[in-house]
């Protein structure tokens, strides 16, 4: 992305807050094991207002003087000698912010700006965080401490970038449409040479191999799951054998240019059952018809109920529901959301909208998980919505099996 793109995404923040002052944190990088950390991705938010990809940077904006500053972090001259680091020209360059200053001169900054703004806006706690396995990137906890010392109130604009981000600029399009090209080349690559791969992890090695080739990286954990491991809607490990007959549910999406793809695909290892034939056929008629509800000015709720009643006549359909009452069946055969927004983020928020609007890319996924008969399908898709009604991002590529 060029300057001007992180310039206008400031411009636009602050014109929503009236003028506010804006303080974010970059992450910092996590503990992988012993000495070694993970590798680095940065926090949407941080990026997506300053373009700036390392850790421990802060972003500060003044709105009421359209001025912005990032803060350096301390690096020593032996963390720098190992690991590198952006340089203050390097970092203003790629943002196009008026500065760049240390840490030591931050909180002298902050206590001035303090005078003229009794409020400081950061991004407040994740509205998900209770259902988290894992631990939070400290990094905004740290920021969020330093700014309750100095300013009288700090207030949360996590769902006002989120509205902002939802609508993609044509810029954040078109990569988000190179990203997905990617991912649905190397599915039609690994598609072919898929009856020469014996495990699940040769199948990721190959969408490994296609995705660096190509100057990419995977924007998730992939998710290669044969027979009844696709039932595990979050399955890693990627390592069973895969077994003639079966089916294998690849959840897939690279990295590229700052951007996602999202994609799902169930193939055939071997020759299909009736049953399996019978199931994929299902999911992919709900899929067709649930993206063909998609247009500007849809209610989300209406969205939802209509995905509902698509996906309960699924079900009874193939025989695992009797009648659309039936919740407890209903969740055990289809248990996640079949939509969610796309972007810098696989999982991008979209700000609660009440409706979709023209710019929004949100993924399609249906699926059926019969974990007793070792049959597992999803189908997934990328959508933007249009002026007129929606474009499939990925819809190229063959619905599988």
């Amino acid at each position: 992305m060029k300057q001007i793109f992180f310039t206008k995404n400031r411009d636009r923040l602050v014109t929503m807050l009236d003028g506010g002052l804006v303080v974010l944190p970059a992450y910092t990088t996590m503990q992988r094991s012993n000495d070694a950390a993970h590798f680095f991705d940065q926090e949407a938010n941080f990026w997506y207002l300053s373009g700036v990809d390392e850790p421990d940077w802060w972003l500060i904006i003044d709105g009421s003087r359209s001025k912005s500053w990032l803060v350096a972090p301390d690096i020593d001259e032996v963390h720098r000698v190992f690991d590198g680091g952006l340089s203050p020209n390097e970092a203003q360059a790629i943002s196009g912010v008026n500065e760049v200053i240390s840490h030591k001169d931050c909180e002298a900054l902050l206590r001035n700006l303090a005078k003229k703004h009794s409020v400081a806006f950061t991004l407040g706690e994740h509205p998900y965080r209770d259902h988290f396995s894992f631990v939070e990137n400290p990094a905004q906890k740290k920021l969020t401490a330093v700014l309750e010392r100095i300013f009288n109130a700090v207030q949360d604009c996590r769902k006002d970038l989120a509205g902002q981000r939802a609508i993609k600029q044509p810029e954040e399009i078109a990569a988000m449409k190179k990203a997905i090209r990617l991912t649905t080349d190397a599915f039609s690559y690994v598609k072919e040479v898929l009856p020469s791969l014996k495990y699940e992890y040769e199948v990721e090695a190959e969408f490994d191999y296609y995705f660096k080739k190509h100057g990419a990286h995977h924007a998730y954990d992939p998710i290669v799951a044969s027979g009844a491991h696709a039932c595990t809607l979050h399955y890693s490990a990627n390592s069973a054998k895969l077994k003639n007959n079966s089916l294998l549910l690849m959840d897939i999406g690279a990295r590229l240019g700052g951007y996602s793809a999202d994609v799902t695909r169930t193939y055939v290892v071997g020759t299909p059952t009736k049953r399996q034939v019978e199931i994929h056929r299902a999911v992919e008629t709900a899929h067709h018809e649930i993206i063909g509800l998609l247009k500007p000015g849809l209610a989300i709720s209406l969205y939802q109920d209509a995905v509902e009643d698509i996906m309960k006549q699924t079900l009874i359909g193939v025989g695992l529901m009797k009648n659309s009452e039936d919740e407890q069946a209903y969740r055990t055969y289809f248990p996640h959301a079949v939509s969610h927004g796309l972007g810098i983020d696989t999982h991008d928020a979209l700000g609660a909208p009440e409706f979709f609007r023209e710019g929004m890319v949100v993924t399609v996924e249906p699926g059926i998980y019969i974990a007793k008969e070792s049959i597992g399908v999803r189908i997934e898709d990328d959508i933007l919505i249009t002026k007129n009604g929606h474009e499939n991002l990925s819809g190229r590529l063959s619905t599988g099996l």
